[in-house]
C-alpha cells in the first residue's frame, strides 16, 4: 500500500470529489433562489426593491470580503472547521430570513448571516480543497465538475423553490433550505486536510503576508481580479433581478424559475468543458472568449421581444458562459502560485468577483426604483463584459519565480 493510499483511508479521489460536488451543490442552491423570494418577500412586507436588493447586495460583498480570511484559514488548518462553522450560519440566515420582520432583521439574516456563512461552504473552499487533495492531473477538470455542481444545485433548487413556495408559503421553504444545508457539515469530513500536495520538494515555505505581496505585485493576478469583477457584476445582478424583469415584460413568474434553473444546467456542460479546455487551450483566451459571449447574448435577449421561448433560449445561452470562469481562473491562480495559499489567493480574486457582485445587485435594485425599468444596469453589463474581454488577453500563463529551497 503507497502512503498516500495509507494516509487517506476511505477518502478515495473519487470519494473527495464526490462530497466535494455535494457540498458545492447544496452551498449555491439554496443562495441561487433568493431572486425568486423578492417579489413575494416584498409585496409581503411592503418593502421596496432596493432594500431587498440592498441586503442581497451586502451578503456578496461580505462573502467576498471574508472568502480570503476564510480561505487562508482553510488553508493552514483544512476545510472541515470553515465548512462547519460556514454551514451553521447559512442555515441560521436562512432561518433569520423566514422570521424577518423588519428591514434591519432582513439586512442581518439574508446579508450578514447567509454573507458570512457563504464563506464557509462555497465552491471556492472546496476547488481550494480540490486542489490539495486530488492528484495534479485531475486538477483543471474537478475545478470545472465542481463548479459544474454548484450550478446544478441553482438548476435543482430553483423549481424546487417555486414548488414549495406554491403548495407551502415562502418562509417554510426558506426554513427548509436551512435544514438542508446543514447536511454540508457531515459532507465535509471527506475534505479532511492531509499533507500529500505541497508544491513541490523544491518550493521553501511561504508566509501569508508573503504570497499576499507576491500575488499583489504580480500584474497578471491584477489583471485576473479586473476581470473578474465583471464576472461577479453581470452573474449575481441576473440571478437576483432577471425573474422580477421577467414579471415586468409580462411573463409569470414560473418563466423566471425555469430559466434560471435552464442556466444551472447548461453551466454544467460550460463549466466541464472549460475545465477540459484549460489543459488544451490558453486559459486567458477562454475567459476572453467567456467575456466577449456573455455581453453578445445579454445584447440580444433585451433587444428581442419577452417570450417564453427567448427566456428559455437566453437561459440556456448564458448558462454555457455562465460560472465557467472559475475553473481556469482558478487553474491560473494554481499555476502562477501553487496550492499552499491556493484558497487564499483564489477568495482574494473572489472578493474583486463579490464587490462587482455587490454593485450589481444594489444598482440594479436602485436605479430600478429610480427610473422604474432595468435599461440602463443591462447596458453596463454589456460594457463591462467587452472590458473584461480585453482585460485578460495580456495575462501571462506561467509560475510565479520562486527561490529554491536551500539544500540541507
Amino acid at each position: 500500500m503507497t502512503e498516500a493510499a495509507r494516509t487517506l483511508g476511505w477518502r478515495t479521489p473519487l470519494i473527495i470529489l464526490l462530497c466535494g460536488c455535494l457540498i458545492a451543490l447544496i452551498g449555491f442552491g439554496p443562495r441561487s433562489t433568493l431572486g425568486l423570494f423578492l417579489s413575494p418577500v416584498t409585496q409581503e412586507k411592503g418593502w421596496g426593491r432596493d432594500i431587498y436588493a440592498l441586503a442581497l447586495a451586502l451578503q456578496m460583498l461580505l462573502w467576498g470580503a471574508a472568502q480570503p480570511f476564510v480561505g487562508g484559514i482553510a488553508d493552514k488548518f483544512g476545510a472541515v472547521r470553515v465548512m462547519w462553522v460556514g454551514a451553521m450560519l447559512y442555515a441560521l440566515g436562512l432561518a433569520g430570513m423566514a422570521y424577518a420582520t423588519s428591514q434591519g432583521a432582513l439586512i442581518l439574516s439574508a446579508g450578514f448571516l447567509i454573507g458570512f456563512g457563504l464563506a464557509g461552504t462555497s465552491f471556492t473552499v472546496v476547488i481550494g480543497a480540490f486542489g490539495k487533495l486530488l492528484p495534479v492531473s485531475w486538477r483543471s477538470l474537478s475545478f470545472g465538475i465542481g463548479t459544474a455542481a454548484s450550478s446544478f444545485g441553482q438548476f435543482l433548487f430553483s423549481p424546487l423553490a417555486v414548488g414549495l413556495n406554491q403548495s407551502l408559503n415562502w418562509h417554510t421553504t426558506l426554513l427548509i433550505f436551512a435544514a438542508i444545508v446543514l447536511a454540508i457539515m457531515p459532507l465535509s469530513l471527506a475534505l479532511a486536510r492531509h499533507e500529500l500536495a505541497p508544491d513541490g520538494p523544491s518550493a521553501p515555505p511561504q508566509s501569508v503576508r508573503e504570497a499576499l505581496r507576491k500575488a499583489l505585485g504580480h500584474k497578471s493576478y491584477v489583471l485576473l481580479i479586473l476581470g473578474y469583477f465583471t464576472c461577479g457584476f453581470q452573474v449575481f445582478f441576473i440571478t437576483i433581478h432577471l425573474p422580477a424583469y421577467l414579471v415586468d415584460r409580462g411573463l409569470s413568474a414560473d418563466i423566471g424559475a425555469w430559466t434560471i434553473g435552464l442556466i444551472g444546467l447548461f453551466n454544467i456542460i460550460g463549466s466541464i468543458s472549460a475545465g477540459y479546455l484549460g489543459d488544451k487551450v490558453p486559459k486567458r483566451y477562454i475567459l476572453a472568449a467567456i467575456y466577449f459571449l456573455r455581453s453578445l447574448a445579454i445584447l440580444v435577449f433585451i433587444m428581442v421581444p419577452a417570450s417564453p421561448a427567448a427566456s428559455m433560449i437566453f437561459g440556456a445561452t448564458i448558462g454555457l458562459l455562465w460560472l465557467s470562469t472559475i475553473p481556469p481562473t482558478q487553474a491560473l491562480v494554481a499555476l502562477m502560485f501553487g496550492t499552499r495559499w491556493l484558497t487564499m489567493l483564489a477568495g482574494l480574486a473572489f472578493f474583486s468577483h463579490q464587490v462587482g457582485g455587490f454593485l450589481g445587485v444594489w444598482l440594479g435594485g436602485l436605479l430600478y426604483e429610480k427610473t422604474g425599468s432595468y435599461d440602463v444596469i443591462w447596458y453596463l453589463t454589456i460594457l463591462l463584459g467587452f472590458f473584461a474581454a480585453v482585460v485578460n488577453l495580456p495575462i501571462v500563463e506561467k509560475p510565479v519565480a520562486r527561490p529554491v529551497a536551500a539544500a540541507t
